[in-house]
């Protein structure tokens, strides 16, 4: 699907995710209530920071030290790396949870973290916090390990080698961050100066996210300049992370635009009020072959005797042996309209595509009360979203 200059709309973004950044991601546990995980590849980029910490850096900076101490410094630098940036998106979210914003998350990637946000902040002043917090902290937790490096100079090399790394590094990592390039933290600020002076968040995000872009493809061209020079490693890392800006500059301004056409809009607007519904008596056997097969659709509302039973999934009745679905009837298998299947016909519509997000589900069951009002599908939202496009423009 497509907007009205032609550019695709990749489900990632149609459904209000951002950016299509992530892979698979791993759960890892939480801090202070934010969930924390990691995405597939992270695991690449922590096997290769530890390796060019052990064999590069330490051993080029610091002779004459045992080589398997090399390896344990690189493993201490990559972890130390990347628990500072967990403290910096960290700091981005604890401000978020002052001003009201949603954090779903913080998730380490291949180039580097992100707080994964719900909604975008309600003010320019919130927009502008959030943004600067991170390279504050970056720079207090990069003078606290400089300043515990000058501490054990002298009594024990490794660890002031690795303090004195990460400490220059968190420097690093926030001069970088407030380059003025959205959806980097100066980009927000870029974007918060805009939206108070123009009044206009979508506006502000399409002139940031231009300007992030722009810095994008300067860092490919520098990468391929890099390249031609000779230092491939390095010309290949610059034009990836430019590759990156500018696709996450992109993305980041259609989820403003999804979010800004799709405000306030109710979901009764979207769903169908005619839903195809099936009776708790009904045999899996007959499920199967009169609905799964014949209409292709993944879920059903679950009547008895007019009264909403529930839902069944395509994925209930897997779970049931193929040779007990002549025996077993939806009833067994139906289950309850919750928080995660369903949602009221007044709902709105970022709401909606937020749960089909968050649960992975495209087809939901939509009440008024506890009475079945209708069914809500994610086609049903995209393409109301791209007639909209199509006639406001993005």
């Amino acid at each position: 699907m497509t907007d009205r200059n032609g550019r695709r709309l990749d489900d990632s973004t149609r459904a209000g995710q951002g950016t299509a950044i992530f892979g698979r991601r791993y759960r890892v546990g939480s801090i202070l209530g934010f969930e924390l995980a990691i995405d597939s590849s992270w695991i690449f980029i922590a096997l290769l920071i530890t390796w060019s910490l052990a064999v590069g850096y330490f051993p080029s900076e610091y002779g004459n030290l045992d080589p398997a101490l090399y390896w344990v410094m690189g493993v201490a630098g990559a972890a130390g790396l990347f628990g500072s940036i967990i403290l910096h998106e960290l700091s981005h979210s604890l401000v978020g949870r002052r001003y009201g914003v949603e954090i779903r998350g913080i998730t380490l990637f291949i180039f580097g973290g992100v707080a994964q946000m719900g909604d975008e902040p309600p003010t320019p002043q919130a927009e502008l916090r959030m943004a600067i917090a991170g390279p504050i902290a970056s720079v207090v937790i990069g003078a606290s390990l400089l300043g515990l490096g000058r501490l054990t100079a002298g009594l024990a090399v490794p660890v002031t080698a690795v303090l004195s790394f990460l400490g220059y590094l968190n420097f690093v990592l926030a001069g970088f961050n407030l380059l003025p390039a959205y959806p980097l933290d100066g980009g927000r600020v870029l974007r918060a100066i805009l939206w108070r002076s123009r009044n206009d968040l979508r506006s502000a995000t399409r002139t940031s996210s231009q300007v992030g872009a722009a810095f994008g493809f300067v860092m490919i061209m520098l990468g391929v300049l890099a390249v031609f020079a000779g230092d491939l490693v390095g010309g290949m890392w610059w034009a990836l992370i430019g590759m990156f800006l500018r696709g996450a500059a992109r993305g980041s301004y259609q989820q403003v635009v999804v979010k800004e056409l799709l405000k306030r809009e109710p979901v009764r607007r979207f769903m169908r009020t005619d839903p195809r519904t099936v009776s708790t008596d009904t045999t899996l056997d007959a499920l199967v072959n009169d609905y799964f097969y014949r209409d292709y659709h993944k879920m059903y509302p679950v009547v008895d005797g007019g009264r909403l039973a529930g839902c069944v999934t395509i994925d209930r009745v897997r779970a049931v042996p193929r040779e007990a679905w002549g025996a077993r009837t939806v009833g067994d298998v139906a289950v309850p309209c919750t928080e995660q299947n369903s949602l009221q016909a007044d709902s709105d519509a970022i709401a909606a595509l937020s749960l089909m997000r968050r649960t992975g589900i495209s087809r939901l069951v939509v009440l008024d009360g506890d009475r079945l009002a209708g069914v809500l599908t994610l086609k049903d939202l995209l393409q109301f979203l791209t007639a909209k496009i199509e006639l406001e423009g993005a």
